[in-house]
């Protein structure tokens, strides 16, 4: 299992970007982050970060299963 977080602040394109905590080398600013737990892969991290941030996509750096956009 992996801690996630989701980029309080949307990207230009408009989404919130899913992040890996423990691998990710583009994290957002630990004030730009909300929690969201760990989960055993990132779409349900992404799932769960929808319910807060309904444009929600992993970002594509540590998390490219998980992102559309």
């Amino acid at each position: 299992m992996a801690s996630y977080c989701v980029n309080k602040n949307q990207q230009p394109t408009g989404e919130h970007e899913v992040h890996n905590v423990e691998t990710c080398t583009v994290l957002p600013r630990p004030e730009n982050r909300h929690d969201l737990g760990n989960h055993s892969n990132c779409s349900s991290a992404v799932t769960k970060a929808k319910k807060k941030y309904p444009n929600s996509d992993g970002c594509a750096i540590c998390s490219p299963s998980c992102h559309t956009r």
